[in-house]
């Protein structure tokens, strides 16, 4: 019945994207189909890599053969362990990719750009090393690894197509992730696991109801900032993608605000007093006919506001809700770190306000993982 549901799916979503797919083959070569490589195939690589760099000592080769005994792992963790086995370097890389609690990298380790290395050993490490940061959340750095490659140079095409369409979706990229999943989807079928088939539909259906600059949008960016600052990422990159949303979020409350204006129509009068203004304008409270504050007639001379002050909580000479909820929220971001969890709490009431329970929700995981981070 899952198998079903799938090749519905896809034909689905095939048929309705069939002219974007037709449009993108016109530019681009066509490719066949990707396979992976055999075990077999991989050892022999392998074997021949170890032979450059001078591991062929018995004991080298005795765990290279335990390595791919071991039919219950995959062709590319087993490559992995072959790459650990033989290179110091490659170990290294992937213990720190792999490890949760250190830094995440900021830039891309030059040794996958060092063409005086094996082009089997740096593309299948660059894979395994993005694989790694992918897990981590880690999405611009593995990336970056994967596009110093393509999907052909690697033992399994299937899983390079699979998480740069990942790291692609979760950085907003729809167009570059609609394209790996394609190619996933039509090229790398047969060998690809249904688990990545399975997200990889759903991240296809995801991205159908993406729309610019809607609370979607905004919610998608203010995850995406909330990742970032989960792995210490505030530098300028992630303070470029605040301001962003801040202004995404000023044009989306004055655009609400103009289109009440329009649905609620001018105020509507009263029937004109013979004095020509509105009834009561220019009569005291007792009905003595004195001019009121403001009229022609009175000594003041002062013209009094044409409304009521208003009791809101919005900073003087601030115009619109739109900019004082800017104003709100930039208050609220630089005094975060010093307010105790009772006045946070209530600050945080008074910004999510009227706002949509996503929205509300995007608002607060962002400055609760605000402490402590975005100011590195």
């Amino acid at each position: 019945m899952k198998r079903i549901l799938f090749g519905l799916l896809a034909a689905c979503l095939f048929l309705s994207g069939a002219s974007t797919v037709q449009a993108v083959d016109k530019t681009t070569p066509s490719f066949g189909a990707l396979d992976i490589m055999s075990p077999e195939a991989a050892r022999q690589k392998l074997q021949g890599w170890l032979k450059e760099v001078g591991k062929t000592d018995p004991q080298t080769l005795a765990k290279l053969d335990a390595i791919w005994k071991d039919k219950e792992s995959s062709v590319l963790d087993r490559v992995a362990a072959s790459l650990a086995l033989g290179d110091p370097i490659a170990a290294k890389l992937l213990a720190e990719a792999r490890d949760t609690n250190g830094p995440a990298p900021i830039i891309v380790p030059a040794t996958f750009k060092d063409e005086k290395q094996s082009a089997f050993y740096r593309a299948n490490l660059s894979l395994l090393y993005a694989r790694a940061l992918t897990s981590r959340r880690v999405y611009e750095e593995a990336l970056d690894t994967l596009k110093l490659f393509n999907a052909e140079q690697v033992v399994d095409p299937s899983s390079y197509l699979f998480h740069r369409a990942v790291c692609e979706h979760a950085m907003l990229q729809k167009p570059e992730a609609t394209k790996s999943i394609r190619r996933l989807l039509q090229e790398a079928d047969q060998m690809a696991p249904e688990r990545y088939k399975t997200v990889a539909i759903l991240m296809l259906v995801d991205m159908e109801t993406w729309k610019d600059k809607d609370l979607g949008d905004i919610g998608r960016k203010m995850e995406n900032i909330e990742r970032r600052l989960q792995i210490a990422r505030g530098g300028p990159e992630t303070q470029r993608q605040q301001r962003e949303v801040l202004n995404r979020l000023d044009e989306l409350i004055k655009k609400l605000e103009n289109q009440k204006k329009k649905k609620n129509g001018p105020p509507k009068d009263g029937p004109p007093s013979p004095g020509g203004g509105k009834p009561g304008d220019d009569e005291c409270p007792d009905g003595g006919g004195k001019p009121g504050p403001g009229s022609p007639g009175d000594p003041s001379g002062i013209n009094p506001p044409s409304a009521p002050a208003s009791d809101s909580k919005q900073p003087p000479g601030v115009g619109g809700t739109g900019n004082a909820k800017k104003v709100q929220f930039k208050k609220l971001e630089s005094q975060w770190d010093g307010l105790p969890p009772r006045e946070r709490e209530q600050a945080l009431n008074d910004l999510t306000m009227g706002m949509s329970p996503r929205h509300a929700e995007a608002v607060r995981n962002y400055f609760q993982n605000l402490t402590g981070k975005g100011r590195k």
